[in-house]
């Protein structure tokens, strides 16, 4: 798609320098693109198959150097509860230190001397481990991989220093503002919810899981139906299918069946001050917003970038009253968005904040207005799509939680179908009974600031 958007935007330049010259024919207005074409062509490059109930995704890029390799376990936290939260994060950190056939010492030397790197990541819908190899380095990078994933040696040498290193990053959590104040957030949001159960843990959960919680976690985890597997680069699929066989297909099967995970519920709206002394007040407020699922998203997207780009327009540049002010749109199974801002008036900025909200409710915008936008948007997503890693995990993305990975492929074509009354019709459903944190100074909060916004 990337190719095919800046050959658009080269043919539609050179039209406009042709029309310049006398003698050359009137200029043509290039022809909209086919979003369908494209997205077939997409498609094309990926290979979906099953081994042993392991659904394996493979897209092909002719010419890449590099090869991505994402292993993801579904479920994120609802496979964890609230005295084991973090095992699994721990468990793969563990795991990608040493397996038992690549010790510690043989294994960094072997990825050092290819440049192979592996990794781990988890948020509160899925996890992975992932690897990125040059393509002449696969064979052998993929053998550590699977190895890693399969057999993770857990020594106690290598618990006790990953333990360590976690601990000493969440208990450090709540000594910056920023980092305390999602934490605030989440216990405001989340309450009820399984994703109050933090992907990473907690100082105290880690503290307590050993060697053997992580090798029993690892055993009942390892199930191909529980997992995905996919791979970006320029390799053939069909030689990659025996490869994946001989190791991840040796798995167990397993019966795991994603559970169906509640939406978010903000009924009205809050504000919790935690006391800190700080020369400035840390505000963060979350209203719900449509999961990547949702045919909402789109607009959503719109929305919330215009309201990015009004509450910086207003609350740092014709106001002073920031630096970074911020409005924000995730992308989970079930969504937030929401609005930040540092403020030593922090009243008088939430008040602004919330007034450009209302203006997106009250005030259709203009189509110019979602086209800047949109341009805008699509910059940020093709730089990110860039990479192999980028686009395995935008499949992967859809594929766990966005309803399959041909989702992914439709994503210009539905952000450029938005109309200005459905940015209207979203801010409206979505953009209320927001949960404000406030750390800082108590005495310098009006809590009727923060609750005077249409919908609360």
């Amino acid at each position: 798609m990337k190719c095919l958007w800046f050959t658009l935007c080269l043919l539609a330049c050179t039209s406009v320098a042709f029309a310049q010259t006398p003698t050359s024919p009137p200029a043509q207005t290039p022809a909209p693109p086919d979003f369908q074409s494209v997205i077939a062509r997409q498609a094309s490059l990926v290979s979906e198959f099953d081994v042993n109930g392991l659904k394996v995704l493979v897209k092909r890029r002719e010419g890449s150097q590099t090869v991505a390799v994402q292993l993801y376990i579904r479920g994120g936290v609802e496979n964890v509860t609230a005295t084991n939260a973090g095992v699994e994060a721990f468990m793969l950190n563990v795991a990608s230190e040493a397996s038992l056939s690549y010790p510690r010492d043989r294994m960094r030397k072997e990825l050092a001397r290819m440049g192979t790197v592996i990794g781990e990541s988890v948020n509160y819908d899925y996890s992975a481990l992932a690897m990125a190899a040059t393509r002449a380095n696969f064979d052998k990078s993929f053998d550590i991989f699977a190895d890693v994933a399969m057999n993770p040696a857990f020594t106690k040498e290598d618990v006790d220093l990953v333990k360590t290193r976690l601990i000493a990053s969440l208990s450090g959590e709540t000594d910056e503002p920023d980092p305390y104040l999602q934490r605030l957030q989440e216990k405001v949001a989340y309450a009820g919810h399984p994703y109050l159960n933090r992907p990473e843990g907690t100082a105290e959960t880690i503290s307590r899981l050993t060697a053997e919680d992580l090798r029993a976690y690892h055993k009942g985890i390892m199930q191909t139906s529980r997992l995905l597997l996919v791979i970006v680069g320029d390799l053939d699929p069909a030689q990659l299918k025996p490869r994946i066989a001989a190791t991840f297909g040796k798995l167990p099967r397993g019966e795991y069946k994603t559970p169906v995970l509640p939406q978010l519920a903000f009924n009205a709206s809050s504000v919790e001050v935690t006391s800190r002394e700080l020369p400035t007040n840390y505000i963060q407020g979350l209203f719900t917003a449509p999961p990547i699922i949702s045919p909402d998203i789109y607009p959503m997207y719109v929305a919330s970038s215009l309201l990015r780009d009004r509450v910086f327009e207003e609350v740092r540049v014709k106001r002073n009253l920031s630096y970074a002010p911020d409005a924000f749109l995730r992308t989970q199974a079930a969504n937030i968005g929401g609005i930040y801002v540092t403020a030593v008036d922090a009243n008088q900025a939430v008040r602004v904040m919330l007034n450009e909200i209302t203006r997106l409710q009250r005030e259709p915008v203009s189509k110019d207005d979602i086209t800047a936008v949109i341009a805008q948007f699509l910059t940020t997503y093709y730089i990110g799509q860039e990479t192999n890693a980028a686009q395995a995990a935008s499949m992967a993305q859809y594929e766990l939680i966005g309803g399959g990975w041909r989702n992914s492929l439709q994503f210009l074509e539905k952000l450029r179908a938005v109309a200005p009354a459905d940015v209207q019709r979203v801010s409206q459903k979505y953009m209320r009974n927001i949960r404000f944190v406030v750390l800082g100074n108590p005495s310098q909060i009006d809590k009727s600031a923060f609750m005077g916004q249409v919908g609360n």
